[in-house]
C-alpha cells in the first residue's frame, strides 16, 4: 500500500530551510515519492492542529517512504531540515480502493 509521509513544519532559519527544500526534492524523486501538498499555509477547518506550513508526500509504498527517510545521503539533509525548523512528522499507510 502507498505510504505517506506528512510534515507539520514552522521555518525557524530561512537560509538552512531554503538549502534543504532546494536539495531534497532528488531524494524523494530517488525513492519513488512525489509532492501531493508542498509547504503550503493550510486553512483551519475545525479543531486545534493548525500547522504553520504542511507538506505531504506520496510513495509507492511505506518500506519506500521508509527507505527515503533511511537514506544515509539524505541524512545530512534531514539535520538541515530539523535545525532550521520546528517540525513534526508522521508516517501513514493508505488504504485498499
Amino acid at each position: 500500500m502507498k505510504g505517506y509521509l506528512v510534515l507539520d513544519l514552522s521555518i525557524t532559519e530561512l537560509n538552512g530551510f531554503l538549502e534543504y527544500a532546494d536539495k531534497i526534492p532528488a531524494f524523494i524523486a530517488k525513492h519513488g515519492g512525489r509532492y501531493l501538498v508542498q509547504g503550503v499555509v493550510p486553512e483551519k477547518v475545525e479543531g486545534e492542529w493548525l500547522p504553520d506550513r504542511l507538506v505531504v508526500l506520496e510513495f509507492p509504498t511505506t518500506a519506500k517512504a521508509k527507505d527515503f527517510l533511511d537514506d544515509p545521503e539524505a541524512q545530512g539533509l534531514f539535520t538541515l531540515r530539523k535545525a532550521s525548523t520546528t517540525s513534526q512528522l508522521i508516517l501513514a499507510e493508505g488504504c485498499t480502493a
